[in-house]
Formats: structure tokens, sequence, C-alpha cells
């Protein structure tokens, strides 16, 4: 599904990711569940390109419904992925954590279980090999991403800016869909390691990009949403438990 031009989505609100295209080829946010390969076949068919056109995978982190089918296009097509160091050994499958769920309504949770399910959330492949990026690093790929640090949600979670498209892709630093409440809008992800510091990861994203900075701000889970960083401070800290 093209968000606008240069800038696709497989997946729904409840997971997903985005592919970035251009004259170059396509670099992937993200590789949400194992079955989300036959939708990105499906895509690429689409827009006319070929699985020999993805560039890399960039990881916003290294969770199971994030890391899906990145280590089928590594293997089998030697596609480059990239996380951070402190999330590379949770990509490898070699450390997990479990935070609390927090409060959860039956209707959404089954929603998120069901589709997980669905989409081979059981049978994850976790990496075998991954690079490793760093904060600041602008990467050689198309839609050149840049990579900015947010750790909270996991030691290496990172949001990946990418002006052509005014695009920030920030993983599970925050949600507007929360799978477990159904709640909208910006607001502090489930499943989140230390929630003080997500959010300051997040209020350091304005001094990063700018208060006035305007764009999609696009998560792992629920709707992408459009804005400033103000605006975008302001919705997460009103929904933010005091």
């Amino acid at each position: 599904m093209e968000l606008v031009p240069g800038l696709r989505r497989i997946g729904n609100d409840i997971i997903a990711a985005h592919l970035i295209v251009d004259d170059a080829g396509i670099t992937l946010v993200d590789a949400g569940l194992a079955g989300h390969w036959n939708d990105l076949q499906r895509e690429l068919t689409e827009i006319g390109r070929r699985t020999a056109d993805i560039k890399a995978v960039i990881l916003t982190h290294g969770d199971s419904d994030h890391i899906g089918f990145a280590e089928r296009l590594r293997r089998d097509a030697g596609v480059p992925v990239f996380v951070h160091p402190a999330d590379a050994a949770r990509a490898r499958g070699e450390e997990s954590t479990k935070p609390a769920w927090g409060g959860m309504k039956i209707g959404p949770i089954l929603r998120f279980l069901a589709y997980s399910i669905r989409k081979g959330g059981l049978r994850t492949e976790h990496l075998s090999d991954v690079r490793v990026v760093a904060d600041g690093e602008t990467l050689a790929l198309p839609g050149s991403p840049e990579i900015i640090a947010l750790p909270g949600h996991s030691p290496g979670s990172i949001a990946v800016h990418v002006p052509s498209v005014s695009a920030l892709f920030v993983g599970d630093g925050m949600t507007t869909g929360h799978v477990l409440t159904g709640q909208r809008g910006p607001q502090p992800a489930p499943f989140t390691d230390d929630q003080a510091a997500a959010a300051a990861s997040l209020a350091r994203l304005e001094s990063r990009l700018g208060g006035d900075w305007s764009g999609w701000v696009i998560p792992g889970h629920g709707a992408p949403w459009r804005g400033t960083m103000v605006d975008l401070l302001g919705a997460y800290r009103a929904a933010r438990p005091a």
C-alpha cells in the first residue's frame, strides 16, 4: 500500500513493515512477521520490482514481530540486515525480555494474537548474522536513512529518519494503536523495557529534528501519524499515565 510516493507499507495497523523505494532500489524498515513474506512479494509485483531490488533491512529493534522474514532475505537473497549493537543479541535470539503486559481489553488482545498467529508469529526465525548501525549514522542506502538512538522499548531501539519521504520510523518507541487496549493516538507502547527511558528518548527527538519538524511518524503498530514534533510529543505526554 502506498502511503506517499516512495513509501509503501505491508501489513496493517496491528503489525506493519515499510518499504522506501527510489531509483537506487528498496530499503526495508523492519520485517514484520514471517508470514508477511507473501505480502512483500505481492507488493514488489505491484510496483514492478523484485526481491533483488532490496538493498537492506533496517530493524528498529530486535523483537520477534519486527525481524519476521529478515533472515530469509539475508540467507536466500544476500540482503544485509542492520540493527543497533545493543539489540543485536536480541535479533539473533540470544536474549529476550518479558516486560509486564499491563492493562488490556479482550477484543484488541484477541485480534493481536490471532493476527500474529495467522502471519507466522509462532515460527519466527532469528538472524544468523547482522550488521550494526550507530546513532547519527546516515546509511548509503535508498532513501539515505538516518539513524537516531531511541533506547527505552529495548536498549538498542532506534528511529529511522528518511527526509526524502518526510518520514520518521519509531518502531516501538511509541505506538498509535495499542495492541492490548485498542486505544488510538500517540502513546507509550506496551512490552517496553523502560518506559521512562522511552519517554526521554522521544523528548530528545525534538532537539535532534527541531520542534517544527513535520512529516509522517510511523510506528511498528498503529496507523501512520502526520504532524509536527511538538504536536506529537504533546499528544504522547497527554496519553502517558501520570
